[in-house]
C-alpha cells in the first residue's frame, strides 16, 4: 500500500484511512509518488489534506465516491478559525491551498470531483463546441489558434448570459455586438483587440453558416484602425541579451533549464511556442542540426546546432531534466513534472531572468530576443531574405517591421546643425 511507504505509525495510518476521504488518500498518495514528488513533500501534502478530512467528518459529510467542490470551498473559508499552526496564518494558508490544489488535480484526473452547481453557466457549451469544430474542420485552425479563440469566445458568451444560446443569437442585434466590442477594447492592447475582433467575426460567420442568424453580425464588429508599421519594435540589445545569460545561476536545475532555453532564444530568435514544443526527435546530434517546427503559420526552421546551444542543452539533459517519458525537451522543475503548459509560463521565466539582470523593458517576453537577433543580423549586413528564412516568415512584409527607423539609433549618426560662418 502506498501510505505504508510514507508512514510507519499505525495510529497515523488509521487516522488517514478514516473519515470521508479515507478511501481517496491512498490513491492520492500513489499519485504523488508516481508523479515524482519526494517523500517529504508527499507527507506534507497528505498531512494538510488530513485537515480537510477531519473538517468533513466534523460537519457530518459521509464517505462518497466523489468529492464535492463546494465542500472544499467551505473548508477553505472555515479553516483559518480552526487551525493551530505556529507559522503566520497567511503563510500557512498558502501552503494549505497549494496542497488542496494538488488534491483537486488528482481528483480531476481520476474523475472523482463533482463540479459545483454554478457550472450551469456552461449552457453555452454546445455553441462553443460547434464553433471550435467548424474552425478546425472548415477554417483549418491550428491548435494555438483554437486555444486563443476559446478564451475570447468564452468571455463573449459569458457576457451574453441567458442569450448564449441558438435562440439568443437569433435575437442578437448589431448594436449590442458593437457595444460589447467597444467596451472590451477600451484599455486593451492592439493584440487583445485584434484577437477578440477575429474571434467575433468568425463566430458570427459560423452562426450564419449554421442558420442561427440571417444577419451579417460579423460586419457589426467595429474596425479599430491600427497601422502595421506605426511603432518602432523594442527589444534587447546584444549586450543586454548577453548580460541576461551571464546572470543566470547554472548551479540549479531551474538555472540550467532557463539558460538552455534563453540561449536558444538568443541564438536562433525562435518563438517561445517553438521552444515549448521542441522534442528530442527534432535534435539531430549526429549532424549537429536542430529543427523548430512551424509556428503561427510560418515555416519550419532547420539550423545548425551551435556549440553554445549544444553544451547548454547537454548540461540540462544530463544534470537537471527530471526522469520523464514526455517527448518535449523542456519540463517543469517541480513535481508533477510535465511540459511547460502554456505560453505565459515561458514568458514569465524570461521576464524574471531579464529583470534579474537589472533590465527594464516595455515588453520583456521571449520576443525581445527575436528582435535582438533580427537587428543584429541587419547590422551585420544580412539580407531581408536571410532574416526572414531564419525567423520562419513566409512573407518578406512580415520582416519589414525590423527595418523601421529607431530614432535613438539615428541620433548617433545625425550631422551637427550647420552654423553660419561670416567671411
Amino acid at each position: 500500500m502506498a501510505l505504508e511507504l510514507l508512514f510507519k505509525c499505525s495510529r497515523t495510518l488509521a487516522r488517514l484511512r478514516r473519515g470521508p476521504l479515507g478511501k481517496h488518500l491512498e490513491g492520492f498518495c500513489d499519485w504523488l509518488l508516481r508523479y515524482g514528488f519526494d517523500r517529504r513533500t508527499a507527507r506534507s501534502h497528505l498531512a494538510k489534506i488530513s485537515h480537510l478530512n477531519v473538517y468533513l467528518a466534523d460537519v457530518g459529510v459521509g464517505a462518497r465516491r466523489t468529492v464535492a467542490a463546494e465542500d472544499i470551498e467551505r473548508f477553505l473559508k472555515a479553516y483559518p478559525s480552526r487551525c493551530r499552526n505556529r507559522a503566520p496564518l497567511q503563510v500557512h494558508m498558502r501552503y494549505v491551498r497549494h496542497s488542496i490544489n494538488r488534491f483537486v488535480e488528482y481528483l480531476r484526473e481520476a474523475s472523482l470531483i463533482k463540479l459545483p452547481s454554478e457550472k450551469a453557466d456552461y449552457r453555452y457549451q454546445p455553441l462553443l463546441d460547434g464553433y471550435l469544430r467548424w474552425m478546425r474542420d472548415f477554417r483549418n485552425a491550428t491548435a494555438t489558434t483554437l486555444e486563443l479563440r476559446t478564451c475570447s469566445i468564452k468571455r463573449f458568451l459569458h457576457w451574453l448570459g441567458p442569450d448564449a444560446s441558438v435562440q439568443g443569437i437569433k435575437r442578437l442585434s448589431p448594436d449590442r455586438v458593437e457595444h460589447y466590442f467597444l467596451g472590451y477594447a477600451e484599455g486593451k492592447g492592439r493584440s487583445s483587440r485584434r484577437a477578440m475582433q477575429a474571434t467575433l467575426r468568425t463566430f458570427f460567420q459560423f452562426c450564419r453558416y449554421r442558420g442561427y442568424t440571417r444577419r451579417l453580425l460579423d460586419r457589426a464588429v467595429p474596425t479599430l484602425r491600427t497601422y502595421r508599421l506605426s511603432t518602432v519594435p523594442r527589444g534587447l540589445t546584444d549586450g543586454q541579451a548577453q548580460d541576461v545569460l551571464r546572470c543566470i545561476d547554472r548551479g540549479t536545475h531551474a538555472g540550467r533549464r532557463d539558460y538552455a532555453m534563453i540561449q536558444m532564444l538568443y541564438t536562433y530568435g525562435v518563438r517561445g511556442g517553438q521552444i515549448r514544443a521542441l522534442q528530442f526527435q527534432d535534435i539531430d546530434w549526429a549532424e549537429n542540426r536542430i529543427l523548430f517546427k512551424a509556428h503561427k503559420r510560418g515555416k519550419d526552421i532547420r539550423v545548425p546546432l551551435t556549440p553554445e546551444v549544444g553544451e547548454s542543452l547537454l548540461d540540462y539533459l544530463r544534470h537537471a531534466r527530471p526522469a520523464n517519458h514526455a517527448p518535449q525537451v523542456f519540463l517543469t522543475c517541480h513535481a508533477p513534472y510535465h511540459p511547460l503548459p502554456k505560453p505565459s509560463v515561458l514568458s514569465t521565466i524570461v521576464k524574471q531572468r531579464i529583470r534579474a539582470a537589472g533590465i527594464e523593458l516595455r515588453s520583456m517576453g521571449a520576443h525581445a530576443f527575436r528582435y535582438c537577433l533580427a537587428t543584429r543580423m541587419l547590422q551585420q549586413g544580412h539580407s531581408l531574405k536571410a532574416i526572414a528564412d531564419l525567423l520562419g516568415h513566409r512573407h518578406l512584409t512580415t520582416t519589414f517591421i525590423y527595418t523601421k527607423v529607431d530614432y535613438d539609433a539615428l541620433k548617433q549618426v545625425a550631422l551637427e546643425w550647420p552654423t553660419e560662418v561670416r567671411a
